[in-house]
């Protein structure tokens, strides 16, 4: 099954040597107090200490390295939620290219003006990532830039596959693996990656309750829009694209469930991870400890869940933690 979707095993494998230097592996802990409530052997892995603060730096070092000298000397663009551009930015700015980010209102500050410091070209667009898209689509057109998209692109899958090769590396023994799901690129990266190791392993999707263009687009079979909302998992945010090439076929394929969560249950895993597992992360981040804390992980054998992301307002963070921050959509705590 795996080797007849748009990337392999092997692609996955050649990304690990490709970005072999410039990203981290990260570390993978075992969480006793997640462990007692599940009645199994919890592992988090903690990607959100990589360099960029995210499991996007995997993709889109992938990405860049993947092009021609030539190519890069045009520059590259991208629409993103924010963690996709600061990648993009960070891996553009090591190979001596120039990056130009495309986002949305809905992008929170602390993560564009960190795009900015790394040197990119920030154009804030409209008010959802279709809008953006449209924008980077012009800056081909016109201008030559070249596309690294957030997640519809081989490349860019394969590198968030690494990821999944580390856990399994790390714990063959895994019978869940626990990933965030936006567009797809680290849910299908991973997925690969895991079943293509270990096809037993279940590999399941997780995303808020509202504007989850993935659940709705596998729901209807074809990729669909949704309305674009805020949310707490800010960066799960965004369309698949209506023209999906890569990642709703291997997310259909290869995902043996997806699982909603509301913003409550959000903010409760960005609060246990802070206050039990000492990791600060952004509601993305905090979406596979909010699904075992909401009970909604069914199934026996240890499991992964991966701490994706780290780039959260502190302000918004600390209004969390304290229980005094407007849930979106819902009554506040």
């Amino acid at each position: 099954m795996v080797s007849t979707l748009p990337v392999s095993l092997e692609d996955i494998h050649a990304a690990v040597r490709r970005i072999a230097g410039r990203v981290l592996c990260t570390p993978m802990v075992q969480s006793a107090s997640l462990g007692e409530l599940a009645g199994v052997p919890v592992h988090l892995k903690l990607e959100h200490h990589q360099t960029t603060g995210s499991f996007k730096l995997r993709g889109a070092t992938n990405a860049v390295l993947s092009l021609s000298a030539a190519e890069r000397s045009r520059g590259v663009v991208a629409a993103s939620t924010g963690n996709h551009g600061r990648a993009l930015a960070y891996a553009a700015k090591a190979e001596g290219a120039v990056a130009t980010i495309c986002m949305s209102r809905l992008v929170p500050e602390n993560k564009v003006s960190e795009i900015r410091r790394l040197g990119a070209d920030v154009r804030i667009v409209g008010g959802s990532q279709d809008e953006a898209q449209q924008e980077v689509d012009r800056l081909v057109r016109e201008e030559g830039l070249v596309m690294v998209p957030p997640f519809d692109h081989p490349d860019v899958v394969a590198g968030q596959g690494t990821l999944g090769l580390e856990i399994i590396d790390a714990w063959p023994e895994a019978a869940i693996v626990l990933v965030p799901l936006s567009g797809g690129g680290l849910a299908a990266g991973v997925a690969a990656a895991v079943k293509g190791i270990s096809p037993t392993t279940k590999v399941i999707g997780l995303t808020m309750e509202k504007g989850a263009a993935m659940k709705a687009s596998l729901d209807a079979g074809r990729p669909v829009q949704v309305e674009e909302v805020s949310s707490l998992a800010d960066s799960l945010g965004g369309g698949i694209g209506l023209d999906n090439r890569v990642t709703f076929a291997m997310c259909r394929n290869l995902l043996d469930e997806v699982i909603l969560l509301t913003e409550a249950e959000i903010a409760a895993g960005m609060r246990h991870a802070y206050a039990c597992e000492r990791q600060v992360v952004e509601g993305a981040g905090a979406v596979g400890i909010a699904a075992l804390l909401a009970g909604k992980i069914r199934g026996g054998g240890p499991i992964v869940a991966i701490l994706s992301g780290a780039n959260v307002d502190m302000e918004q963070h600390r209004r969390v933690i304290n229980g005094t921050q407007p849930l979106y959509g819902e009554e506040g705590p």
